[in-house]
């Protein structure tokens, strides 16, 4: 009997660290997998209609060099001078080969005063934030069954504010010069879904009649905001 016991809590414990697996991005198999953009570069060998389902296609390992896992820039600010007034620079698998298959990724986001990052989600990652210059008042909202709880804070130089994965959140310069902050996030790409972006400015719109009733609004605000230039600061 003790055996059976034995054998459950261990299948209990691998179907647990299986869904952990599943929540983020693969473990690697190798100590890298430097990505190609394209299945040419990796010989033709999956054909022309190759289908990429996660991750990239891996470099010969022997053409790999130092370059693979380099970015250069994050230093410099970046050009605040939009809608939004804030600017996020992106460093993800796209920016360095050398990050496919490894889960991690970086963004740089560079405030004017008054500066929003406005509520998104990255729908593959969590994401922490650490502030280098300024004073940001950052928040996140929990899911439906959670009763849509807002936890925010206001962070300052040195600070750190951890948003879990998918849910929305989002960065407002409160201070009156710019501001600057870095995020790590737990995937290669993470993805963004910016809310007012992905809900008003849709292509095709979302029917007006939807968006009405989900906003119990009138149909004229939802035509209003649809012709609204919704600026992506990505």
């Amino acid at each position: 009997m003790k055996g059976v016991h034995f054998l459950i809590s261990t299948l209990a414990i691998l179907a647990s660290a299986t869904f952990l697996v599943s929540a983020s991005d693969p473990s690697p198999l190798q100590d890298f997998c430097v990505a190609l953009n394209d299945n040419k570069s990796a010989g033709g060998y999956f054909g022309a209609n190759a289908v990429f389902v996660n991750g990239k296609f891996c470099k010969d390992t022997k053409l790999v060099n130092a370059n693979d896992f380099f970015f250069s820039g994050l230093q410099n600010p970046r050009n605040t001078q939009n809608p939004l007034g804030s600017n996020v620079t992106t460093v993800n698998v796209d920016q360095i080969a050398g990050l496919n298959t490894l889960g991690i990724s970086l963004t740089r986001i560079d405030f004017a005063p008054n500066g929003l990052n406005p509520p998104h989600t990255h729908p593959r990652a969590s994401e922490f934030l650490v502030v280098l210059e300024g004073t940001l008042y950052v928040g996140f909202v929990t899911s439906n069954g959670d009763g849509n709880r807002l936890f925010t804070k206001v962070l300052n130089k040195g600070d750190v504010f951890v948003f879990p994965i998918g849910l929305i959140h989002f960065q407002f310069n409160v201070g009156h010069v710019n501001a600057v902050a870095f995020a790590g996030l737990s995937s290669q790409n993470p993805g963004v879904i910016t809310i007012a972006n992905a809900v008003f400015g849709s292509k095709p719109p979302i029917n007006p009649d939807v968006l009405a009733k989900a906003f119990q609004v009138d149909d004229n605000v939802v035509d209003y905001l649809q012709k609204q230039f919704w600026y992506d600061n990505n």
